[in-house]
C-alpha cells in the first residue's frame, strides 16, 4: 500500500467542504499555531463563539468575504499511518473546471452531500466528472447529519440513491462508501461519533487511512517526455549528451531496448543520472537523465519509450475535452495541442458528442461547446505524435488544448476516453444548488 493519498473533495455550494477540509485539518493536528491563532481572530470578528474551520482552506480574500471557495486549494497533511494531498475544489457550476483541475490527479474523491438537500444535481454533475477523469474510488459524505437529528432513514435513503448512481457510471460496489458525518460538530470525521449509533463503518479518516491505493504500475509500458538534452561540452565531460526529464509512466532500467518518437529510433539505454549518482533502474515518478548507445537527434518535445510495447503515432485522434474558455469551441477551430512535452498546431475536425450535464445525457453532432461542458471530439494534428488512450495511461492520455493567439489554456483533453455511460440513469431535477454567477470573484483555473 502506498504511504501516500492523493483525495479532491466536491460538492455543491454551502455543502461544507470547506469546513470538512479544516476539521481534518485540525483534528489531525496539521495547523500551525499562528494560522490558528488568525483563524480565531477572523472568526472573532464575525461574532462566532467558536473558530470557523473553513477559513483553513478558504485562502483568498474574496473566498473569506463571500464564504464560498472560488480557487482550488492544496493541503498536505499527515498521520503516522499515511500522508495526504488534498483538493478542495469549488461548488459552483461555474467552476467547474476548477473541479476537473484538483481532479485530475486524484486517486480518491469525496463528495458531499447537505442531508436535508440529499443527492441533487451537481452532486450527480461531479460524479460524472470523476468517473470520466478516472478516479478509481469515491466517498460520499452525507453532511449535516446533526441538522436531521441523525436520522438513520434520511441517511440510507441518500446512500442508497447515490449508489445507485455512482454504479451506473461504472463504478463497483467496493469503490463507493458512504459516511454520515457533521463537519461542524466533528461527528464521524476524525472520531466516531456517539450520536450515530445505527452506523458502524469507519470514520472518514479511517477510510482514507486504509483505503486501497491505486498506484501507477512500474510494469505499465515506459513513457519518458524528453524535458531537455544536457550536453555539457567541458573538459571533464567533452562528449556527454543525456537527455533529461520525468519518468511518466513504467519503469527503465540499463540495458533496456527503446524508441525515440515520433521519428521511431531505436537505441539502447546506458546509463540512468540523477543528482544523487547514478541508477540502475528509474521508475514513475523520478526525474532522471537518460544516456544512450548512440548518439541521436533528440529533442525537447520528444518522447522515449519502451520498443516492446511503443505508443501508436498519429495525427488523427478522437478526446473527450473539457471546455475550460468563455470562448465557444466550433467544428474547423485552429488550436495548439500540448501532449507532455511537446506543443503542435491542430484542427477540431467535428464534434461528436455533447456531454449533457444538466440532463445527464448526451447530444449527437453538437454545433459547438461552450465554458465548462464536455463533448467528445475528433482532432487533426500538424504533425504527428506518440499517444496512449487516457483508459490506459492518465499521464499520457492527457493534454492542453491552448489559444494559438494568446496562449491560454481552452481545454483540458483525454486521448481516446469515451464519456461515462448513462442509459437508464434517472435526470434529477432538484434544485437548491444554483447560484448566480459573482461578476467580482476572482476566478484561478489552478495549479
Amino acid at each position: 500500500m502506498s504511504d501516500l493519498l492523493r483525495l479532491a473533495t466536491a460538492g455543491s455550494v454551502d455543502d461544507g467542504k470547506s469546513t470538512l477540509v479544516g476539521r481534518l485539518l485540525y483534528d489531525t493536528k496539521s495547523v500551525l499555531a499562528d494560522t490558528l491563532d488568525a483563524v480565531h481572530r477572523a472568526s472573532a470578528d464575525r461574532g462566532l463563539s467558536t473558530p470557523d474551520l473553513s477559513l483553513l482552506v478558504d485562502g483568498l480574500r474574496s473566498e473569506r468575504e463571500q464564504g464560498i471557495t472560488i480557487d482550488v486549494a492544496y493541503r498536505y497533511f499527515a498521520t503516522p499511518k499515511r500522508s495526504f494531498v488534498l483538493a478542495d475544489t469549488p461548488g459552483h457550476v461555474q467552476y467547474t473546471r476548477n473541479t476537473v483541475t484538483g481532479a485530475s490527479t486524484a486517486q480518491l474523491g469525496v463528495l458531499l452531500v447537505d442531508a436535508r438537500k440529499g443527492v441533487i444535481e451537481q452532486t450527480r454533475r461531479h460524479a460524472a466528472v470523476l468517473a470520466l477523469l478516472g478516479v478509481p474510488r469515491l466517498v460520499l459524505a452525507v453532511n449535516k447529519i446533526d441538522l436531521v437529528d441523525h436520522d438513520e432513514a434520511t441517511f440510507s435513503r441518500i446512500a442508497k440513491e447515490f449508489t445507485a448512481h455512482a454504479t451506473a457510471l461504472g463504478y463497483p460496489d467496493d469503490a463507493v462508501v458512504t459516511i454520515p458525518v457533521s463537519a461542524l460538530a466533528g461527528d464521524n470525521v476524525v472520531e466516531r461519533s456517539e450520536r450515530t449509533p445505527w452506523y458502524d463503518g469507519p470514520t472518514l479518516l479511517e477510510h482514507l487511512e486504509t483505503v486501497p491505493v491505486d498506484v501507477d504500475p512500474h510494469d505499465a509500458p515506459f513513457r519518458f517526455p524528453v524535458q531537455y538534452v544536457i550536453r555539457p561540452r567541458t573538459a571533464d565531460y567533452p562528449d556527454y549528451r543525456g537527455y533529461a526529464g520525468q519518468v511518466a509512466a513504467g519503469t527503465v532500467r540499463v540495458g533496456d531496448e527503446i524508441a525515440v518518437l515520433p521519428d521511431g529510433l531505436r537505441s539502447t539505454v546506458t546509463g540512468i543520472d540523477t543528482a544523487d549518482g547514478p541508477l540502475d533502474q528509474a521508475a514513475s515518478g523520478q526525474s532522471v537523465t537518460l544516456l544512450l548507445a548512440h548518439d541521436l537527434d533528440i529533442s525537447r518535445g520528444d518522447l522515449i519509450a519502451g520498443a516492446a510495447v511503443p505508443p501508436r503515432v498519429t495525427d488523427e485522434f478522437d478526446a473527450t475535452v473539457c471546455w475550460l474558455s468563455e470562448k465557444a469551441l466550433t467544428p474547423g477551430a485552429r488550436v495548439l495541442v500540448k501532449h507532455g512535452t511537446r506543443t503542435v498546431q491542430a484542427i477540431v475536425t467535428h464534434l461528436h458528442t455533447r456531454f449533457d450535464e444538466q440532463k445527464l445525457g448526451s447530444t449527437d453532432a453538437p454545433d459547438s461547446l461552450t465554458l465548462n461542458e464536455i463533448g467528445q471530439v475528433a482532432l487533426r494534428t500538424a504533425e504527428p505524435i506518440p499517444v496512449d488512450d487516457y483508459t490506459k495511461s492518465r499521464h499520457m492520455g492527457s493534454f492542453l488544448v491552448i489559444d494559438a493567439a494568446d496562449g491560454s489554456t481552452l481545454a483540458a483533453g483525454l486521448v481516446g476516453a469515451p464519456l461515462p455511460e448513462l442509459d437508464g440513469v434517472e435526470s434529477c431535477t432538484d434544485g437548491g444548488d444554483a447560484a448566480e454567477p459573482d461578476s467580482h470573484a476572482l476566478v484561478s483555473p489552478g495549479p
